[in-house]
């Protein structure tokens, strides 16, 4: 899926919000990305926070659950149509969030992208802002942090890919302990909750009504 090619941007890395677990710990009667939250779906509340943020690139990655008909309600709804929007597959989701960022990577590299902004689909009270504000950090690992607690969206030089996880559920932090000399955090309003289990819902409705 394509959105209307951009002919400007204020973000020039390229974002991608990983989308592809399973959930296994959430015990609701639909997988999480699809839980309501005042009429959104959790899904559509992140991406839609992530076009606002003005990418020229956003890359989703997608896997356990079919996300069609929630990518466009989130880009109907939203003001920004300069946004290139591609989604990819991970066929491989079960293999962990490391695969799907190893997805989101390869699709990044096939577009040219120096860096990336990297997400998470069932973290929608991360604002625009703080997409903007990692992705305009000019360090090599940028994080972002909210009330001095290290979260969502990370920022990564395409140098340091190679040096990523290839499996399970690690993500990037082992790079950020192995590289503190390239780390930047950075300061960030909202918050990086997540949906894991059905008590989270009244935290980030909460949070999604401010």
């Amino acid at each position: 899926m394509v959105v209307v090619a951009a002919q400007k941007n204020k973000t020039t890395a390229t974002a991608v919000l990983l989308s592809a677990g399973s959930g296994t710990r959430f015990s609701g009667s639909s997988h999480k990305l699809l839980t309501q939250i005042f009429g959104k779906s959790v899904f559509a509340w992140s991406l839609q926070n992530l076009l606002e943020a003005e990418f020229q690139q956003i890359i989703v990655v997608t896997g356990a659950v079919d996300l069609s008909d929630e990518i466009n309600k989130a880009t109907a709804n939203c003001s920004n149509n300069q946004t290139d929007l591609c989604v990819v597959e991970n066929i491989n989701w079960h293999d962990g969030m490391a695969s799907s960022l190893q997805c989101g990577l390869a699709e990044a590299q096939r577009l040219g992208a120096n860096s990336v902004v990297v997400g998470l689909a069932d973290q929608p009270a991360v604002k625009p802002a703080s997409w903007r504000r990692v992705a305009n950090s000019q360090s090599p690992i940028a994080v972002a942090t909210y009330n001095g607690v290290r979260g969502n969206p990370v920022r990564l030089h395409a140098e340091l890919w190679p040096l990523l996880p290839t499996t399970g559920d690690e993500g990037a932090r082992n790079l950020f302990k192995s590289h503190k000399d390239l780390l930047e955090e950075v300061a960030c309003d909202g918050s990086a909750q997540d949906l894991d289990t059905t008590n989270d819902i009244d935290v980030l409705s909460k949070l999604l009504s401010k």
